[in-house]
């Protein structure tokens, strides 16, 4: 009997452990602390249906790599009230899933770094959630996000901002990706990214009455607040790409920011300027607002923002700005001039129809008519690889948010028995990345790297036959920090996989 107890001991000491879920409602654990005092990770806390009180505040919530804490909910699942919904201070490897926030009177959702900037709250996914409103009309942001890196927002919805907030709010985040989230009817924001926030992609979204700056890419942060605290920008390498906006003050605010890009996106009948050039952070260590770029955009705008469409500050590099085939065009005046852009603009189209299909219907049809302008008329760009419906653009590609053909060659999809496409792992990379490529025998693929701005770094060839998949170890000791994008090329057809480099 001894030795039959100390062998199932044994057993137990080998077998992996098994993922459990914590319930939270009526008869249960009775809010998120406590499940979380128990929770493991590779576990689900789960919130049943129903109304639950907001509040809880946890530390340390950390899964790991291979087993990461989901925090979900149940169809119906409310979380409601509390100066927070949830408080999350230093959370690593982490899901939020399909849970709805109401009436919080500070933050719907707040996660943080703890106070340690050296220890960024990381690997978070966020996805299926809604925030319905808030009880506040300051500074008070529905999802704000103090020292994260590594995260993805995706499939949520924000509705009905605070007047005085923004529905995210990032302060010193890093390698981060809002991808196909609808806001609604913001206060101040819908994306606000400064104090030293770099490296975010902001794609496929929609911005409906999008408040004051509907994404704001910069801003003005207390100098104790930057993350690292010795950033000279408050925004850098912020790409804005296939988003559809509809309604706000100024669509675009490029505020402090560095080397970010809006590329491709549709804006429809902002309420004062299309884009907004600013310097709020004055201290000297600062880079001046400059050296971005604003290309490929579908502009439609009346009398309220075509004199003047952009709204340039003081202290700031407009010149050094880059504007390329965007397409302007006034309804209200079939003789207008054109924007007032604050430098030359290569190859702009002025007063033509875009011919959209239905853009003035609730949840307008931005797609492009056969005839538009803006079908091909735009300039090759690595990215977007893929348009606010999910379709790849063609080479050259339409101006706007949305494609206009059917694409037939360059950046297209994987072939129809879907033998080509490649994938680019870890994220982010540190000194090396390995790229998984799949592909028909013999066939011969050409892997290059370019950086942000376009320029291609560094090529190679693969010529050896795929019997199914292969990878391959990409040396990049030499490369800087920042995002690239590697495009693996295969006869006609493409694939592009940007990636983040650290050292």
């Amino acid at each position: 009997m001894r030795m039959f107890i100390l062998l199932l001991l044994l057993l137990a000491m080998h077998m992996p452990a098994v993922a459990g879920i914590l319930p939270i409602g009526p008869g249960e654990y009775s809010g998120l602390h406590a499940a979380a005092a128990d929770v493991r990770p590779g576990d689900t806390i789960l919130f049943r249906s129903g109304t639950h009180n907001g509040g809880a505040h946890v530390r340390g919530l950390q899964g790991t790599a291979e087993a990461w804490i989901t925090i979900t909910g149940e169809e119906g699942a409310l979380i409601y009230g509390g100066t927070n919904g949830i408080q999350l201070s230093d959370p690593a490897y982490l899901r939020i899933t399909h849970l709805a926030f109401d009436g919080q009177t500070g933050n719907g959702v707040n996660i943080d770094d703890g106070g340690d900037y050296e220890t960024p709250a990381r690997h978070l996914l966020i996805a299926f959630c809604e925030w319905r409103g808030i009880n506040a009309t300051g500074n008070n942001d529905m999802l704000k996000m103090s020292g994260v890196d590594s995260f993805t927002v995706r499939d949520c919805r924000f509705i009905n901002g605070s007047p005085g907030g923004s529905m995210i709010d990032m302060v010193g985040c890093h390698y981060g990706h809002f991808e196909r989230n609808h806001f609604e009817n913001a206060g101040s924001n819908c994306i606000q990214a400064k104090g030293g926030t770099r490296y975010i992609r902001i794609e496929r979204n929609i911005f409906q009455n999008g408040g004051q700056r509907a994404i704001n890419i910069g801003g003005s942060t207390g100098l104790p607040y930057f993350r690292p605290p010795d950033a000279d920008y408050e925004a850098s390498d912020i790409i804005v790409f296939a988003n559809i906006f509809t309604g706000a003050t100024a669509p675009i605010a490029y505020v402090g920011a560095v080397h970010c890009q809006v590329v491709n996106n549709t804006i429809w009948l902002p309420e004062k300027w299309a884009v907004r050039i600013l310097q709020e952070s004055a201290d000297a260590r600062f880079q001046t607002c400059g050296n971005n770029s604003f290309v490929n955009n579908l502009i439609v705008l009346d009398h309220r923002a075509a004199a003047p469409t952009f709204n340039v500050g003081p202290n700031t590099a407009p010149e050094s700005f880059l504007f390329s085939n965007n397409l302007w065009y006034n309804p209200d005046n079939a003789g207008w001039s054109g924007p007032n852009t604050p430098a030359p603009e290569i190859q702009a189209i002025i007063g033509s129809n875009p011919l959209l299909s239905a853009p003035a219907m609730l949840n307008g049809d931005f797609s492009l008519l056969p005839a538009s302008p803006a079908i091909a008329a735009g300039s090759a760009t690595l990215l977007p690889a893929d348009d606010f419906l999910g379709h790849p653009f063609n080479d050259p590609p339409s101006i706007g948010a949305i494609e206009g053909n059917v694409p037939t060659t360059s950046v297209g999809r994987p072939s129809a028995a879907g033998m080509f496409d490649v994938s680019v792992y870890p994220q982010p990379a540190r000194g090396q990345v390995w790229v998984r490529l799949q592909a028909a025998a013999n066939a011969q693929v050409t892997l290059t790297v370019f950086d942000a701005q376009g320029r291609r770094i560094k090529t190679w060839k693969q010529t050896q036959g795929f019997s199914d998949e292969r990878t391959r170890r990409l040396s990049l000791e030499s490369l800087p920090d920042g995002l690239y994008i590697l495009v693996a090329q295969s006869g006609r057809h493409s694939r592009l996989r940007p990636f983040l480099l650290l050292r």
